[in-house]
């Protein structure tokens, strides 16, 4: 399908986006004005999937724009500025909307959106060097393993993954619990992940 706009073709991540929104799958949230929230410059050398976009940064329409995401940049050691303007960083979680509040936090990424729309995105980006999985549904799905296993187990054999994936705990102030009780997380695969994305970016520049 092709569409245009203001007179001229739009891009083909454009025709993506355009066709997801349009979507029947996704038609509530068009009607109501609000666009999925993804990130797939050609330039990009770092993907970061997550599970979905939280009830704040859908409001603010700008992916990881909360306190998550300034865990997450901590753990990257970047910036704003280089996170969202340098072209570096592809940002695909498993459902590019909001899907809901549960009983004990966010609803799951609805099943079989990852599968429709990230092929489709992942064409357009050719230069990824690592793909960042945050959380359980990232991890299952990328790692061909069930949803149900420990994350914890994943993020501590980081290493088994690598160099293609890294898998993290989620960076959300909730698991500063968990990364008490975890010790290992920062002195070990931070420190790892802070090289890797640095030497990345180093050598794109």
């Amino acid at each position: 399908m092709d569409f245009f706009l203001e007179g001229k073709q739009m891009s083909h991540i454009e025709t993506i986006k355009q066709a997801i929104m349009t979507d029947p799958q996704n038609e509530s949230y068009t009607k109501q004005g609000i666009e999925p929230l993804f990130a797939a410059p050609k330039t990009a050398r770092i993907n970061i999937i997550g599970q979905a976009p939280g009830l704040k940064t859908q409001e603010a329409g700008l992916y990881w724009k909360d306190k998550s995401g300034d865990r997450l940049r901590e753990w990257l050691g970047v910036d704003e500025d280089t996170f969202y303007n340098s072209g570096y960083f592809a940002v695909m979680p498993m459902d590019f909307y909001f899907p809901g509040h549960g009983k004990s936090g966010d609803l799951p990424p609805r099943p079989g959106f990852a599968e429709k729309w990230h092929p489709e995105l992942l064409k357009e980006l050719p230069d990824i060097q690592l793909t960042l999985l945050i959380g359980q549904y990232a991890q299952a799905y990328y790692l061909h393993e069930k949803v149900s296993g420990k994350v914890t187990d994943r993020v501590h054999r980081f290493k088994d993954y690598l160099p293609d994936y890294f898998p993290l705990v989620h960076p959300s102030p909730r698991n500063q619990i968990w990364m008490k009780k975890n010790p290992w997380f920062e002195e070990e695969v931070l420190p790892d992940l802070k090289d890797r994305i640095h030497k990345i970016l180093g050598e794109a520049k």
